[in-house]
């Protein structure tokens, strides 16, 4: 795809969401918010068989605040919330004009897009954030290692002075311990989830109390089954292990996947 870019001495460019089919039946594109103004609508460039969603946007002004984030991905998971196929372009893409978007972005890649929303056709990704109750997987790891827990308790009788190097032992025990909790768990995440999903995808968790975030791309029939079993896992770790779901969002962990060798801005 193409890149950011901006055309010279304008003050107005066309800001790329992703590629949808063409269709009439979007509805609701001027109730969503556009990045960088919200009283900007958010429109379609059509080329043959697929369409771009775009909206001007100034480019005298640097992108990336809170609230140009949060509209880059609403008009994304609003599109994939109706259960369109979309393939999303990277935060910030932004192009000179409409016919900029239809001729650098929508001819060159239109077999490649055709192939990669069919392949999105009836799936939205779901995301899994997993994050420790920090007391509580304290508390197992001090349960079922007793060494840990007899060094912590004579620790605890001595001034924060004293065995400084049992003390920096003490922590990566429990670190380590910590760990190997992350990766059983982890797997059981993908034990359970997985089978229900077309793909996965998995991140490093950005907390130090994280489990994993883990992205599952579901297919439509399938998605009340895959939250039933997201459901019974937060059951079986209430006070452990705290989950939160979203979706349906648009697929952008699995762009790539669905775009082949070609290169994807999402």
């Amino acid at each position: 795809m193409t890149e950011s870019a901006q055309g010279a001495g304008d003050a107005m460019g066309c800001y790329v969401y992703g590629v949808v089919p063409e269709s009439d039946t979007f509805t609701g594109l001027d109730d969503l918010r556009a990045v960088g103004d919200p009283e900007v609508s958010v429109t379609l460039v059509r080329h043959r068989d697929i369409a771009a969603v775009v909206s001007d946007v100034a480019t005298d002004r640097p992108l990336g605040s809170p609230e140009d984030l949060q509209a880059h991905a609403g008009v994304l998971n609003a599109l994939a919330a109706k259960g369109a196929p979309v393939l999303p372009f990277r935060f910030g893409t932004v192009l000179k004009d409409a016919q900029s978007v239809a001729s650098e972005v929508l001819t060159g890649g239109h077999d490649a897009f055709v192939v990669a929303l069919e392949r999105m056709k009836g799936h939205a990704q779901f995301t899994l954030k997993a994050q420790y109750d920090q007391d509580a997987v304290l508390w197992e790891v001090l349960d079922e290692r007793p060494e840990i827990r007899e060094l912590r308790e004579r620790l605890n009788k001595v001034s924060d002075e004293a065995a400084y190097y049992e003390r920096i032992e003490l922590g990566q025990l429990v670190a380590e311990a910590i760990a190997a909790k992350r990766d059983a768990d982890s797997a059981e995440i993908h034990q359970r989830l997985a089978p229900l999903a077309a793909a996965t995808a998995t991140s490093e968790p950005s907390s130090e109390a994280g489990l994993v975030d883990a992205s599952f791309l579901v297919e439509d029939r399938r998605r009340n089954t895959f939250e039933r079993a997201a459901e019974d896992l937060a059951r079986h770790w209430h006070g452990r292990v705290r989950l939160q779901l979203l979706g349906p969002l648009a697929p952008y962990d699995f762009v790539a996947d669905a775009m082949g060798d070609r290169e994807e801005e999402g």
